[in-house]
């Protein structure tokens, strides 16, 4: 970073906000896996229909990601009319419009994946330890995040001391989903 790009970073650093933001971010994760436990339910009606058990969770998954979609849909919407934003969707053309098509398609298939293979785990393990699953779900895509962000230099320019503690916060998140199998 240019000196000034660091003044500019450090200029909209806001502990407190970036604080509550993670704390929201953490109580909402979690209630995307009581989402999954109010599906039982809806579960149970498709097991009787003939689905089969390694897909019982997908049908909770419309409900679960429709209420995502609708409040991500609504601010997205709130923020582009009050930063006067939404004239970009249309001022992208040809092969950046395809491009940017493509990875939008691409992120939502990954991430819906991530919740249709923990469900699909899931409905092997025995009852009350899917929360396990939901953790060892979090821990890794903190680390393969962070990893990613290694790898393609994200992290470039930091303190040495700031990847010693970022590479020991992956290990100690890798390390925890082995110790679920302890237990």
């Amino acid at each position: 970073m240019t000196s000034e790009e660091r003044k500019a970073a450090v200029k909209e650093f806001a502990l407190k906000k970036g604080i509550l933001i993670a704390v929201f971010a953490g109580v909402m994760s979690a209630c995307f896996n009581f989402g999954f436990e109010a599906g039982k339910p809806i579960e149970n009606i498709a097991l009787q229909h003939g689905t089969n058990p390694l897909f019982q969770k997908n049908p909770s998954l419309i409900f679960i990601l429709l209420g995502g979609f609708i409040t991500n849909l609504c601010y997205c919407g709130f923020l582009n009319i009050r930063n006067k934003s939404y004239k970009d969707y249309f001022s992208v053309t040809g092969g950046i419009l395809l491009n940017n098509l493509f990875f939008t398609f691409l992120a939502g298939l990954l991430w819906f994946l991530q919740f249709h293979f923990f469900g699909m785990g899931s409905s092997k393990l025995p009852a009350g330890m899917a929360v396990f699953g939901w953790s060892i779900l979090m821990a890794l895509n903190i680390a393969i995040a962070n990893i990613w962000g290694i790898l393609l230099r994200e992290w470039k320019g930091v303190k040495s001391r700031t990847i010693i503690v970022l590479v020991t916060g992956i290990v100690v998140l890798i390390l925890s989903t082995f110790i679920v199998k302890l237990g």
